[in-house]
């Protein structure tokens, strides 16, 4: 493919092994600059000429360069997905997907972390964190079957699913998508933090806009933000389409869940500019995303099936997200 044809992702790849090599270059100065100056400190004869002091500095110069090169060393783009049980979070991932990849529906479907990405194989397989032996996976219902029967699987566990590049597009560029167990049930939330975020790209609060922001979701983007400088977060108010069902009140909700989502990320969070808030909010229905997607790849109009009013404009918006999202991240 010619760079110029390259999408935002494939130019984040690039860019990350670009960076990374910089990086390499950077700590094995510094390991060199540190053996020396140890060796001098040390030294009877080279008295003075440095310090412990210096030493220490050296060292600690060292050692954050090498966690930064073991970040960089990860070629793909993570994006991790929160909010609260039943928000919709699994059924968004699967219409990025364009297809129904994790298990979706009423109720708590999503027990622990469930990361998706591509496999260069012709068959899914999932792995889970006390064992690399492949389960393979042939449905929805397969998975979600083994998810839950599987005991010695809690909220903290990370089940790896491994979706082949050749049914969904996306997945070819090195792209990774997490999903997550509800921000309202647990209360390991620091835990959560430092195991599955600290090396994400993008995060995504999926808001349900029949209600408003919770302080459970708020509460855990403040303690992201007290460990990541500055996380490149959306938020997508999900089940728009409900907004249908009162017309004459869709402006004034729609301003309000505006105006909210932009107060949380500009003044509680400070991570985005005031004129840049609402470019990363969103109003969307996955549900009909992904219906529409399917029914498309079936060879079936989108439209097929009850949609809501304006679902047209509900489905662009969730193209929105997906280009913004992959401009934005690509440039983090």
């Amino acid at each position: 493919m010619a760079e110029e044809d390259a999408s935002p992702l494939q130019h984040f790849v690039v860019a990350k092994r670009t960076i990374s090599t910089v990086f390499d270059q950077l700590l094995e100065f510094v390991k060199e600059g540190s053996e020396f100056v140890e060796e001098t400190w040390r030294s009877v004869d080279l008295e003075h000429v440095a310090e412990e002091e210096q030493c220490a500095q050296i060292q600690a110069f060292s050692r954050k360069l090498a966690a930064i090169k073991e970040v960089l060393a990860r070629r793909h783009m993570k994006v991790a997905f929160f909010g609260r049980t039943s928000n919709g979070k699994s059924t968004v991932i699967n219409a990025m997907l364009r297809e129904r990849v994790l298990p979706s529906g009423i109720g708590h479907t999503t027990n622990c972390f469930i990361s998706v990405e591509g496999t260069d194989g012709e068959h899914a397989y999932l792995t889970t964190e006390d064992s690399e032996e492949r389960k393979s996976i042939k449905t929805v219902n397969q998975l979600a079957h083994a998810l839950h029967m599987d005991r010695n699987l809690d909220s903290g566990c990370l089940v790896r699913v491994f979706w082949p590049k050749t049914k969904c597009a996306l997945l070819r560029d090195d792209l990774v998508l997490m999903d997550s167990p509800g921000t309202d049930v647990t209360s390991e939330l620091d835990s959560w933090i430092d195991k599955f975020c600290l090396d994400a790209d993008v995060f995504v609060l999926v808001a349900n806009s029949e209600s408003t922001l919770m302080n459970t979701e708020k509460h855990f983007f403040h303690k992201v933000s007290e460990r990541i400088s500055k996380p490149n977060i959306f938020i997508l108010n999900n089940r728009w389409d409900v907004s249908e069902v009162e017309p004459e009140y869709l402006d004034d909700v729609r301003k309000q869940h505006m105006d909210r989502c932009v107060s949380f990320l500009v003044d509680e969070l400070k991570v985005v500019a005031p004129d840049q808030a609402s470019n990363r909010i969103f109003f969307i229905s996955a549900k009909e995303a992904l219906s529409a997607r399917i029914h498309r790849a079936q060879g079936m109009p989108e439209t097929g099936g009850a949609l809501a009013e304006g679902f047209q404009e509900r489905l662009q918006e969730f193209q929105s997200f997906e280009r913004t999202f992959e401009v934005s991240g690509a440039v983090m």
